[in-house]
C-alpha cells in the first residue's frame, strides 16, 4: 500500500467499519491532542478505550484506562497510535498480538517497516493522519453542533 496517499473510499470504509477504538497514549489532561480526540470520538459514537500505563487505573473521559492493549477486556476494531514514531512500532505489534483490525497512526507518526509487520498480519494501515479531521472532511455522520 501506498502510505503517502490515501483514497477517501479506503479511509472511510475503515472509519465506517470500527466501533471500539483504542486510543494509545490518551492523556487525562484536557488540554492533550489526545484528550480531545478521544472526545470527539465518544461523540461521534465511537467506543473510545484508553491505554496509558501512566494513567492506569483511572478514568479519561469517562472510560477506564488500562496500562496495555493486552490488558483490555473487549476485542478492539482499531488501534489508534498517540505515541512518537519510536514507540509505534511496538504498540503496532501489540495491536497485531490482540487481534485488532486497524492501526492507525496519528499525524506526525511513521513507522513503514510496522506498518508493513501489520499488513502482512492482515490489518489496515494509516499513518500520518488524525481520524478527527478525517471524519468531517468525508462527511461521515451528522455534522456536530458546537458545546
Amino acid at each position: 500500500m501506498d502510505h503517502e496517499s490515501y483514497s477517501d473510499d479506503y479511509l472511510r470504509s475503515i472509519l465506517e467499519s470500527v466501533r471500539t477504538i483504542a486510543v494509545v497514549g490518551a492523556s487525562p489532561r484536557r488540554e492533550r491532542p489526545s484528550h480531545r480526540v478521544m472526545a470527539y470520538l465518544q461523540r461521534r459514537g465511537y467506543r473510545a478505550i484508553p491505554v496509558n500505563p501512566n494513567a492506569a487505573g483511572g478514568t479519561i473521559n469517562g472510560e477506564k484506562c488500562y496500562a496495555s492493549l493486552a490488558e483490555v477486556p473487549e476485542p478492539i476494531d482499531m488501534v489508534d497510535v498517540f505515541r512518537r514514531t519510536e514507540a509505534a512500532g511496538g504498540v503496532v505489534d501489540q495491536a497485531v498480538a490482540i487481534g485488532a483490525r486497524v492501526v492507525w497512526m496519528q499525524l506526525g507518526v511513521r513507522d513503514d517497516k510496522a506498518a508493513a509487520r501489520a499488513e502482512a498480519a492482515g490489518l489496515k494501515v494509516v499513518m500520518n493522519r488524525c481520524p478527527a479531521i478525517e471524519i468531517p472532511r468525508l462527511g461521515l455522520g451528522e455534522p456536530e453542533h458546537p458545546r
